[in-house]
């Protein structure tokens, strides 16, 4: 039998704070016929009008995007058994009705919804098992009126919104959570154990609440004592780049422990790029040194990328030769890039960089790029008053963003290696030095004269 429902009227305007209506959906089978939904009243003005289904199928029909709340009578039955709808009896193993079959089948199809429980006012029992099942409040039937009704609707619609919005946050914090654990697993660790020289690097991506970028960055030292390092950008800075940036990186390394460099290895990253990218008008920018043991000297090849700077002792910094220089990997199939000799001396810092910290804007207008002059200028301004290390790198993409105006929008890696041959020679001399007390520890041993 239908649910006999008033005619909706007409709310005056001194009632409406917020202007919009509400919909509710009652889900009632009455046979007798006794219930009726009262007058809804709203002291806040929110019109509210009702939808009456006589079971779950004719429900299924009227729950749309529309509706708001759901008043549902615990004593409908499901039309057909549905999962969970019983329950099997612990002691005797026989099969048991579950009281809020119903309930549970209207949460399952109608999540995003504000649902409210109608039962009798001797099932309290059953009432607050359905609050704890997932509806937002229970009513009893026998002393429902309509100002009760509005306001447990404008309740458990908010009640629901604020669920939804506390289950997105939570969910968002989690996933924000798990790729901050995945992208900081896939940063570097560099492989420098016996090694004379001082590293640093700088990374900051370009994407919000990321990172990682395109760019990418390694170091590591191969079984000779060679120091090998390398700086790139993948063109973009978005998710996929990010993520073809990690798989050249991790080439690289093991390309380089396995003995390429040079040509042979800048040739095999542009095979791994030409079968990992996205599309073919994706190429990646990379730079690499080949540090010999002795640190003085070291190989270098470009491809695309900016040239490094170096600077020694008692020398300003300068920017690397480039004009040897190859083009970028992916650009043009079977590319050389041939390998340069450098000198670097005794002491030495050797920074490498990609574009990000070079494209941002300078004056006050904005219209200038800060370039590598500038950042060469920039840099040796930051020597001058000593700093070095992490502190140099920091102080450097500070500044860049100041001249910047705000947050640079390309992703920033730097990375530097410094070699203090003064230090070295002291290090060398402490550790040939004999300890006190073992001199005589091994005179003791000795058998008298």
């Amino acid at each position: 039998m239908p649910v006999p429902v008033p005619q909706q009227r007409a709310v005056p305007a001194a009632e409406t704070t917020h202007g919009a209506g509400l919909t509710l959906l009652v889900i009632e089978d009455d046979p007798a016929g006794t219930f009726t939904v009262p007058e809804l009243s709203s002291t806040t003005g929110a019109r509210i009008r009702v939808r009456t289904a006589r079971n779950l199928t004719e429900a299924g029909r009227l729950l749309t995007d529309d509706v708001d709340c759901i008043l549902l009578d615990l004593d409908l039955e499901l039309t057909a058994p549905s999962n969970g709808a019983r329950t099997e009896g612990r002691e005797e193993g026989t099969a048991q009705p579950d009281e809020l079959a119903t309930l549970k089948h209207v949460l399952r199809i109608a999540p995003q919804h504000a649902v409210l429980a109608l039962t009798a006012e001797d099932d309290a029992e059953r009432a607050a098992e359905a609050v704890r099942v997932g509806a937002q409040d229970y009513l009893f039937r026998d002393e429902l009126d309509g100002r009760l009704l509005s306001r447990a609707i404008r309740y458990a619609v908010e009640r629901k919104r604020a669920d939804i919005a506390q289950h997105q946050l939570t969910e968002s914090r989690l996933r924000a959570q798990e790729n901050a654990r995945l992208e900081r697993g896939l940063l570097p660790t560099p492989l420098l154990d016996g090694s004379d020289l001082a590293f640093a690097a700088h990374y900051r991506p370009g994407r919000s609440r990321a990172l990682l970028g395109g760019d990418f960055y390694d170091t590591v030292r191969t079984p000779d004592g060679t120091v090998h390092a390398m700086i790139g950008d993948v063109c973009g800075h978005g998710p996929d780049e990010a993520a073809l940036g990690v798989e050249l990186r991790i080439a690289w390394r093991a390309l380089t422990l396995a003995g390429l460099c040079g040509d042979d290895l800048l040739s095999t990253l542009q095979q791994v790029l030409e079968h990992e990218r996205q599309s073919e008008e994706i190429f990646a920018t990379l730079c690499t040194v080949d540090i010999a043991p002795d640190g003085r000297r070291a190989g270098l090849c470009i491809a695309g990328h900016p040239s490094p700077l170096i600077a020694r002792q008692g020398r300003a910094a300068h920017l690397l030769p480039y004009e040897d220089g190859g083009p970028a990997l992916g650009l043009l199939p079977h590319a050389r890039w041939p390998r340069r000799q450098v000198d670097l001396g005794g002491s030495w810092s050797l920074m490498m960089y990609t574009d990000g910290l070079i494209e941002g804007r300078v004056g006050q207008e904005g219209t200038q790029r800060l370039g590598q002059e500038g950042m060469v200028a920039m840099v040796n301004g930051r020597l001058d008053q000593g700093l070095g290390g992490e502190a140099l790198l920091e102080a450097a993409v500070t500044q860049v963003q100041e001249l910047n105006g705000g947050e640079l929008t390309d992703d920033v890696a730097v990375l530097l290696l410094e070699r203090d041959e003064a230090r070295i020679r002291r290090r060398g001399r402490n550790a040939s030095r004999p300890r006190p007390g073992a001199a005589s520890a091994v005179g003791a041993q000795r058998p008298p004269l």
